[in-house]
């Protein structure tokens, strides 16, 4: 496409109908993704969680209530604890394997496409929904590039959709070691463009557009910080992060769609 150098397409392995639904709807476009084979959050060792999660140490300040995934007798629960041991992994309360499989396979395309040197990238995932020719994304990016050139991220679409419609993210959570601005800040939203806007936050990963630069914002951030939220109750938190959203949806999500974040459920269709 004109104006990405490269496109790609998160998928669980277990998941071959949902790749083949979403190359279906992109083929009448001429447009084929690389299939990335996801990271299955669901398979990660136990060494990687203790390795993944932000590792408390002492004189760190003591809290919130988080989760960490404990394994006694050959078994792994969840326990949530507040954060106060040494040495432990903590994650987000509640966070699930699931999520930690897709934040990693983000971060693995991002490191990926910016070792191979591109300059900008569009990462789909799976359930996403086409809603209008995505070749009109190459000339809102040429906009975009004019009227503000230091951009990061441009989500292809409004807000993520649930089942009785769009989603807003009105709040934040404290992140342990990372210092957040004010609510206020998040949830300023300017138009630069009567299709674009520059937003503080929001929900969803569906289908984002890169620039190498928010590639390096992206990949720093959460080599420094560690894995603790959901991808995208996370990435707006990363320093300097320039984000913006279309005020139209090109390319969304499938509101309502099966999900493997919260539990394996590929494993009751095999």
């Amino acid at each position: 496409m004109n104006g990405i150098d490269f496109i790609y397409m998160i998928n669980l392995d277990p998941r071959p109908e949902r790749y083949e639904r979403t190359m279906n709807a992109l083929r009448p476009y001429g447009i084929n993704p690389y299939r990335f084979s996801a990271v299955n959050g669901w398979q990660l060792s136990l060494d990687a969680l203790d390795e993944l999660g932000i590792i408390y140490e002492e004189g760190m300040p003591q809290g919130p209530i988080a989760s960490v995934y404990r394994h006694k007798n050959g078994k792994e629960y969840q326990s949530y604890e507040v954060m106060k041991e040494p040495g432990v992994a903590y994650y987000a309360h509640s966070l699930s394997r699931g999520a930690i499989g897709c934040l990693l396979s983000h971060l693995s395309i991002m490191q990926d496409a910016y070792d191979s040197g591109y300059h900008t990238i569009w990462i789909m995932e799976d359930d996403i929904r086409v809603v209008s020719n995505p070749h009109e994304i190459s000339s809102l990016i040429s906009i975009l590039d004019t009227v503000e050139p230091d951009w990061d991220v441009l989500f292809t679409d409004n807000e993520i959709k649930g089942g009785n419609g769009p989603v807003p993210c009105t709040v934040i959570r404290p992140r342990p070691l990372v210092q957040i601005q004010p609510l206020e800040y998040y949830l300023k939203r300017r138009n630069v463009h009567a299709d674009i806007v520059k937003i503080g936050m929001r929900f969803g990963s569906a289908s984002m557009v890169l620039r190498r630069s928010g590639m390096k914002k992206m990949l720093d951030y959460f080599k420094t910080y560690k894995v603790y939220f959901p991808y995208d109750i996370d990435y707006f938190f990363v320093p300097g992060i320039n984000l913006f959203a279309l005020n139209k949806d090109v390319v969304t999500n499938i509101a309502g769609g099966e999900s493997d974040n919260g539990a394996p459920n590929y494993l009751d269709r095999e």
